[in-house]
């Protein structure tokens, strides 16, 4: 897939725009400091001693994540699929499956682009909309499971999530597809200061323990085709980002601490984009893995 910068129409010249506001020159300096960051943000493939050192300090129960999914890929016709099933359509009979689900959720909640999360174990909220657009037979428990802890995450282009946290998970967020920008923040407010910002291209992942990187915002920053990303905005394009997300609880960890709070995968904190006042997510997810895999598989590509 070809990375795309932002269209000067999907971008304030002036801010950055949604959703970091910053201008060209704080992008730069955050950049900066992403790169230079102790211990490093982004793991890959070291080709210095200094990259070598600052991903030395990155804890050694998120390197174990990282080195189990260095060699994992979307196959080319898996992310030709998904152009398809996201590519706006004319008329409804003709629209994809996850068009439809970024629609819906839209709907429900247009504080800022929908993006979708696929749990790659239990179920999804969307599952049965597999089956009434013919997909697949019917399928039983249309409601999704809360918490998985291996996620498939669909950006569209100019897409972006709130400002959040992961509570006291341990986990990676890596790149599989297109192209992600990730700003680090201080801690979990509308205010809070940007750490750094760093960009995902295949085979990189960033990562976050509840000391360390555990705020931050995740956005696509390809063609997204007309209008300028924020609240209630839609992409015109089939242009998408895609991660992979791991979240392991304290107690799945050799690193648990127990000061009283219960804080897991089944719910995050983050900051509306509405009213800028922290809420809760429960990490229900919008589609299971197996599910997604079969409509992908019955979506014509020519």
């Amino acid at each position: 897939m070809t990375n795309v910068t932002p269209t000067a129409d999907a971008v304030d010249q002036d801010t950055g725009g949604y959703p970091f506001h910053v201008t060209k020159e704080e992008e730069r300096r955050l950049r900066l400091q992403g790169a230079r960051a102790i211990p490093s943000p982004v793991i890959g493939q070291a080709t210095s001693f200094d990259e070598y050192a600052r991903q030395l300090m990155v804890p050694p129960a998120v390197m174990d994540l990282a080195r189990k999914a260095a060699d994992l890929r979307l196959s080319a016709w898996e992310v030709e699929a998904m152009r398809k099933q996201l590519a706006p359509a004319e008329t409804d009979e003709s629209m994809g499956l996850l068009r439809r689900i970024l629609l819906r959720k839209n709907d429900k909640d247009s504080t800022h682009p929908p993006y979708i999360r696929v749990a790659c174990t239990g179920r999804g909220d969307f599952d049965r909309l597999a089956t009434e657009h013919g997909y697949l037979d019917d399928l039983e428990e249309p409601e999704g499971d809360i918490g998985s802890p291996v996620v498939l995450e669909i950006w569209p282009a100019q897409h972006y999530s709130p400002i959040h946290s992961h509570g006291h998970t341990s986990g990676i967020v890596f790149c599989l597809a297109g192209q992600l920008d990730v700003m680090l923040y201080d801690r979990l407010d509308w205010n809070a200061t940007k750490l750094g910002m760093l960009t995902l291209t295949p085979g990189q992942c960033a990562w976050l323990t509840k000391e360390t990187y555990a705020v931050h915002r995740v956005f696509c920053p390809m063609n997204g085709g007309d209008g300028t990303t924020g609240p209630g905005f839609m992409n015109s394009t089939d242009e998408f980002g895609a991660s992979f997300h791991v979240y392991l609880n304290p107690d799945e960890t050799f690193v648990e601490i127990d000061d009283g709070e219960s804080h897991t995968r089944n719910a995050f904190d983050y900051i509306r984009e509405d009213n800028q006042a922290r809420d809760k997510f429960e990490t229900h997810s919008d589609l299971s893995w197996s599910v997604l895999r079969r409509v992908l598989a019955s979506t014509p590509l020519t």
